[in-house]
C-alpha cells in the first residue's frame, strides 16, 4: 500500500516574489522551461513520489510554474497528515489528506460518481483508477478520498526533455477485464506564454471504458485568497441550479464575480451550466487585478459539465469531459494554458 507519512511538512516559501526558485528537491521531479516559462512537475514514484494517494492521476502535477515573475500554482495547504479525510482546519493551518493534498493542475477519472468496475467489484475485490492502478475495495460505498491498497499501480514510463515530460502508464486487471496504455505529455510551447497538456488513453482491455476526466486547477496565484481581485470569466452565459452563496460570490452574466475576500472557513462552490456541445465553450479566463497576472484554459472537447470551488487559499476551476472507449480504441485530448500579465491596480 502506498501512503504518504502523517505530517509532512512544506517549505513556506518555494521562491521570492521577484526571482524563480524551484520547489524544495526532495521528491522525484522535472525542472522545464521555455526561455519564457519556468516549471516544475512531480514525476510518479510509488515509493517516493510527492503525490501517492488514489484519488488524482499521478502523472503531469505541476507544483509551480513561472512567467515574468508571476507565480502560478504551489501548496495550498500548509501540511499533509495521513489522518485527516479530505482536508480540515486545525488553527492557522490547511491540513490536507494524502488523497486530496497536491498543487497545480492535476487530474482526476471518474465513472459515474465513482470509479471504473467500483460498483461491481465485491468488498475485496478490485478496481480501477486511471492514473493510479488497480485497487481494493474495502467497503461498499466508493469514497474519493479514502486511501485504498494499491494492488498493482501498473508500469510508468517517464521520459523528460529540456521544456517537456512525457508519461505512459500501461496498466492490465486480468480479474476485472480492464485495460488500458495512457500517455500524456506536459510541454512548454517554443517561445510563448503557453503550455499544452496533451492526452491518449488506449483501451488494451476486454471491456469499455465509460468515465469522465476533469482537471481540479488548483490556482495558487502569487499567495492571493480569492476574492473581488479576482475575475473568472466563461464565454457563455452562467446557469447553476445551485448559485453561490451571495456573502461570497456571486454569478453576473458569464463572470463569477467574488463579493468579499474568503477567510476562515469560507468555502465557495458552484456547479455551473449553460455551455454547448462546442469545444469553444471549454474555456475560461481568470486573472487578478491586484498582482496583474491572469491564465485562460481552453480545452480540446466538449464539456459535460464545469464545477468551481475555493477556500481561502485556492481557486479552482474544474471542466469535466466525457469519454466512452471501445476496446482496441483510443480517446485523444489536449488542455492548453496561456499566461500572461496585466496593468496592476
Amino acid at each position: 500500500m502506498s501512503t504518504i507519512g502523517a505530517g509532512l511538512a512544506l517549505a513556506a516559501v518555494w521562491g521570492a516574489a521577484d526571482s524563480w526558485t524551484p520547489p524544495p528537491p526532495d521528491f522525484p521531479r522535472a525542472d522545464i522551461s521555455n526561455g519564457v516559462l519556468h516549471a516544475t512537475v512531480y514525476l510518479p514514484d510509488v515509493h517516493k513520489g510527492y503525490y501517492r494517494g488514489t484519488r488524482f492521476d499521478w502523472s503531469g502535477v505541476v507544483a509551480a510554474l513561472e512567467y515574468k515573475g508571476k507565480h502560478y500554482y504551489g501548496p495550498w495547504y500548509n501540511r499533509l497528515d495521513a489522518k485527516v479525510n479530505d482536508f480540515t482546519y486545525e488553527g492557522a493551518e490547511i491540513v490536507a489528506s494524502p488523497c486530496s493534498g497536491v498543487p497545480g493542475p492535476v487530474e482526476e477519472f471518474e465513472t459515474n460518481r465513482s470509479a471504473l468496475g467500483f460498483d461491481e467489484a465485491k468488498v475485496g475485490g478490485t478496481f480501477i483508477k486511471i492514473g493510479v492502478g488497480v485497487l481494493r475495495k474495502v467497503q461498499a460505498q466508493y469514497d474519493y478520498v479514502n486511501l485504498y491498497e494499491i494492488v498493482d499501480p501498473g508500469k510508468w514510463t517517464v521520459r523528460t526533455h529540456p521544456d517537456s515530460v512525457e508519461f505512459t502508464q500501461d496498466l492490465t486487471d486480468p480479474a476485472t477485464g480492464y485495460g488500458y496504455q495512457y500517455h500524456k505529455t506536459v510541454r512548454l510551447l517554443s517561445g510563448k506564454p503557453q503550455m499544452v497538456i496533451e492526452h491518449t488513453l488506449k483501451n488494451t482491455g476486454r471491456r469499455n471504458i465509460q468515465s469522465s476526466v476533469y482537471n481540479h486547477n488548483f490556482l495558487v496565484l502569487d499567495h492571493q485568497p480569492p476574492g473581488p481581485d479576482f475575475k473568472i470569466a466563461f464565454p457563455f452565459q452562467i446557469q447553476s441550479d445551485k448559485p453561490p452563496d451571495s456573502k461570497l460570490a456571486e454569478i453576473r452574466g458569464k463572470e463569477i464575480v467574488y463579493t468579499k475576500v474568503l477567510e476562515g472557513k469560507d468555502v465557495m462552490e458552484v456547479p455551473i451550466r449553460g455551455f454547448g456541445n462546442s469545444p469553444q465553450d471549454n474555456e475560461v479566463r481568470i486573472e487578478n487585478s491586484r498582482v496583474g497576472a491572469g491564465m485562460l484554459i481552453h480545452g480540446s472537447r466538449p464539456l459535460s459539465f464545469v464545477n468551481m470551488w475555493s477556500i481561502r487559499s485556492v481557486l479552482a476551476v474544474e471542466p469535466f469531459i466525457e469519454m466512452n472507449i471501445e476496446p482496441g480504441k483510443e480517446f485523444t485530448w489536449n488542455v492548453t494554458y496561456e499566461y500572461y500579465t496585466l496593468q496592476t491596480k
